[in-house]
């Protein structure tokens, strides 16, 4: 049988041609990764998907001389599975939880499509990897300017205000916050510790403020209302 008619048998050029696609299509992911300071970057990406493509055409081809053998039972799809299982456990290593948000998730999502990229290139759906690629460099950079206009378009503060007790300086602050269209999540009231802090509270507020208020200007106010002490963010 001529070898180009084998479906078990793939030139030295062809190997060439798919390995240098998935270094290509994992790198320009692995770019605008790079660009937004992200954990996983150019490098890791394109690690990702070469060696995804390595798997995949060694899942495909590499065992061809088995295929004959009659107590041998040939599975293409076994090591691109396996793949799908490890690069999750190296996505897991890229979210972090802070205490106030997880961050990481969008990274390793993209480590996940970074890998079946390049499993798609190392079976040779070429148009697919391609349209894929597109796509998640459009979801990854246009889709982020939107999120961050429309949806993202406020961020949580967390205030720490220490002031003297007394019900006026709540309604001073309540006040001032609703003027400035900033939403209070959650307010916790505490006594002051120390015994020189007789008649002092601290207010701890969990906000959401707008992105157009300038945090710093939203302390210079609170700090100059009477009654306050000190005021502080996180």
């Amino acid at each position: 049988m001529n070898p180009l008619d084998n479906p078990w048998y793939i030139s030295e050029l062809h190997i060439f041609l798919r390995l240098m696609l998935a270094l290509l299509l994992g790198g320009l992911i692995g770019l605008e990764r790079e660009q937004s300071k992200h954990a996983a970057g150019l490098r890791t990406n394109i690690l990702v998907c070469l060696g995804s493509c390595l798997l995949m055409m060694l899942s495909i081809y590499g065992f061809s001389a088995f295929v004959d053998e009659p107590n041998v039972r040939v599975d293409p799809a076994r090591l691109a599975a396996a793949v799908i299982t490890g690069v999750g456990f190296l996505g897991a290593g890229t979210i972090l939880f802070t205490g106030k948000s997880i961050t990481g998730l969008t990274t390793a999502a993209s480590l996940w499509v970074v890998s079946a990229i390049g499993l798609a290139v190392g079976a040779g759906f070429y148009f697919a990897s391609s349209v894929t690629t597109v796509m998640v460099l459009l979801t990854l950079w246009a889709f982020n300017k939107l999120e961050k206009r429309y949806i993202r378009a406020k961020k949580e503060q967390l205030l720490k205000i220490e002031a003297t007790d007394q019900a006026e300086i709540l309604r001073s602050i309540n006040t001032l916050l609703s003027d400035k269209q900033i939403v209070i999540r959650k307010m916790l009231l505490q006594e002051g510790e120390d015994d020189h802090d007789t008649g002092r509270i601290v207010l701890h507020f969990h906000i959401l403020i707008p992105k157009s208020e300038p945090l710093f200007a939203l302390l210079e106010h609170i700090k100059h209302l009477e009654g306050v002490h000190w005021v502080s963010s996180e």
